[in-house]
């Protein structure tokens, strides 16, 4: 049975906390500041501190993935139809460590929410990006702008000429316009780079300009406004037909090419705002980034998760999929194609540690690294300990962007036709690790 709503712990809109701080009510800000200060200085060995926890996505490589580019050496799953329920599980994991540091045991991860009204003017909240907080009398770096690695990590891949993603103890991580490229190949062009942009605020307006870019944008045919947004694509992915293809990309472009309607994946418009706030320029290989030469860390899955802004975008990709689940009568219960695109640990990223090659996912397929009590015993989360987000985890999501919208009301605002398709051939994958975008101009 559900939960009673008034034993649900509340993941609330960070624009909402935001909000109550500068009316004067400061406890929950000030309790999510000092929960992540907290993680983020335990020592590297320990398994709540967010050098551990953030470097569970992906560096540092273990794993077949330490040295080969055939496997992943992170944990996460993008691709194929884990990527939702393991990052639910990711998250639920991140907000434990928060509530173990002394005093907050009530923090709950808060979420961006990334097509609030706000969002769509203003960019990213500004308790992401403000330089300074002040907390308990004192002004500290703010806990949720960056990481500083309490440990180095080395690339043992770096498949890419321009594109070694090892970090020195003591690196900082950046966001878009800068770049995080530090390898000793790298790091000359990087501090070449990175020296254009001295100002911090300035950055800062740059970065939630591309922001509002990525989420807003447009295009006109035929004298005809279409929306070509990420705001569009988080409306439009609420109408995915089925988990497998809501889930992934790899599943949605499979039905493209199975079904006269156009599906977009919640990964779609999720891999858009990591490169939004992190930018991604390589050359021959990808760019998506307006300053050329701009490789922030949430731009690249290898390091993705050490930046604090990472979770609190997943926390709203995660409120997505329970909208989803809610909008399609999927709160009980998840089906997938069996042995359809996006079903394979081959797929898209290659196996992740411990997993081996072609292997068929599933519902019961193990969520590493994440543990669960079971039995006085732990054992792998898999993704039927996470469907249901009140009744089996004891959340519920606060009240934000994009609710309402059902599928009747869907269907009935949508024309039925894909539309116009454009195919794409010559790109070389496995140049690529973990997800990807293409955009058409």
């Amino acid at each position: 049975m559900p939960k009673k709503d008034s034993l649900l712990r509340v993941r609330r809109s960070l624009q909402d906390l935001q909000d109550e701080y500068l009316k004067g009510q400061k406890k929950p800000l000030e309790d999510l500041m000092r929960a992540w200060k907290g993680i983020k200085q335990l020592p590297p060995t320990d398994p709540k501190s967010f050098f551990v926890l953030g470097g569970y996505h992906g560096e540092p490589f273990r794993g077949a993935g330490w040295g080969s580019s055939s496997f992943w050496g992170g944990y996460c799953n993008h691709g194929n139809i884990l990527f939702p329920t393991w990052h639910r599980a990711y998250l639920l994991k991140l907000e434990e460590a928060l509530q173990s540091i002394p005093g907050c045991g009530d923090v709950m991860l808060p979420y961006w929410d990334e097509t609030s009204e706000d969002s769509l003017k203003n960019g990213i909240p500004w308790a992401l990006t403000q330089k300074n907080f002040e907390l308990d009398g004192q002004t500290i770096p703010n806990p949720l702008r960056s990481f500083v690695f309490t440990k180095g990590i080395v690339d043992h891949l770096s498949p890419f000429p321009d594109a070694d993603y090892s970090k020195p103890k003591g690196y900082e991580t950046v966001r878009y316009p800068l770049s995080g490229l530090v390898g000793p190949n790298d790091k000359a062009a990087t501090d070449a780079h990175n020296a254009k942009f001295p100002d911090y605020e300035a950055n800062v307006k740059l970065l939630n300009a591309n922001v509002v870019n990525w989420l807003t944008s447009s295009i006109v045919v035929g004298g005809q406004t279409i929306p070509t947004n990420v705001h569009k694509k988080y409306q439009d992915c609420l109408e995915a037909p089925n988990y497998t293809v809501f889930s992934n990309t790899t599943s949605a472009s499979a039905w493209q090419d199975d079904s006269d309607t156009l599906a977009v994946p919640l990964e779609s418009p999720h891999n858009s705002i990591h490169l939004a706030v992190g930018g991604f320029d390589l050359p021959n290989v990808f760019d998506a980034s307006p300053i050329e030469g701009a490789n922030g860390d949430m731009g690249e899955n290898d390091t993705a998760g050490l930046d604090p802004i990472f979770f609190f975008h997943h926390c709203f990709v995660d409120r997505v999929f329970w909208l989803w689940q809610k909008a399609h009568g999927c709160t009980e219960h998840l089906e997938i194609i069996p042995k359809y695109p996006g079903t394979n640990s081959v797929d898209n990223q290659g196996p992740t540690p411990g997993t081996v090659p072609n292997a068929w996912l599933t519902l019961e397929s193990p969520l590493d690294p994440f543990k669960k009590e079971d039995g006085g015993k732990q054992r792998p989360y898999t993704s039927l300990d996470c469907i249901n987000i009140e009744s089996q985890l004891g959340y519920t999501y606060g009240p934000g962007s994009l609710e309402g919208q059902t599928l009747v009301a869907a269907v009935a605002a949508t024309p039925a036709p894909r539309g116009q398709m454009i195919r794409v051939s010559g790109i070389n994958r496995n140049r690529i690790r973990g997800s990807f975008m293409i955009s058409a101009f």
